[in-house]
């Protein structure tokens, strides 16, 4: 809370810069996919490609971006790799955004900017 709390002029500004990393580090179904799945428990990439059926490729570049952004640590073991959460605290905010998104309706998904629009509707609306 203290990012919102703090902050007495509300404009952009760097002390956001870390938070608005972080949620573009989220930005991403496949991203979120992988850390719902960590959140598990460990898993290598062979087994992410199998359970989200997705090209190793895919998986591979995902995970170099969530541990690019400290959200995810990778554990060697001979020569595969296991992948989990970097901190446990990660687990509270996506159960606090799917918290949210229930509470909401799910109202975000009808973002015009970066949400699925409505059924029949164009870009021109919102």
């Amino acid at each position: 809370m203290a990012m919102i709390s703090d902050a007495v002029p509300v404009r952009p500004g760097e002390d956001l810069l870390p938070a608005a990393a972080l949620f573009r580090g989220l930005a991403d179904p496949t991203r979120l996919a992988i850390l719902r799945r960590l959140a598990d428990g460990e898993a290598r990439v062979v087994d992410l490609t199998a359970e989200l059926g997705l090209a190793q490729s895919t998986v591979s570049a995902h995970l170099a971006c969530l541990r690019g952004c400290g959200l995810i640590s990778g554990r060697p073991q001979g020569r595969q790799m296991f992948y989990a959460l970097a901190r446990p605290e990660l687990l509270d905010l996506l159960t606090a955004a799917e918290g949210f998104l229930a509470a909401t309706g799910h109202q975000v998904a009808l973002c015009p900017n970066y949400g699925t629009p409505a059924p029949g509707c164009t870009e021109s609306c919102g």
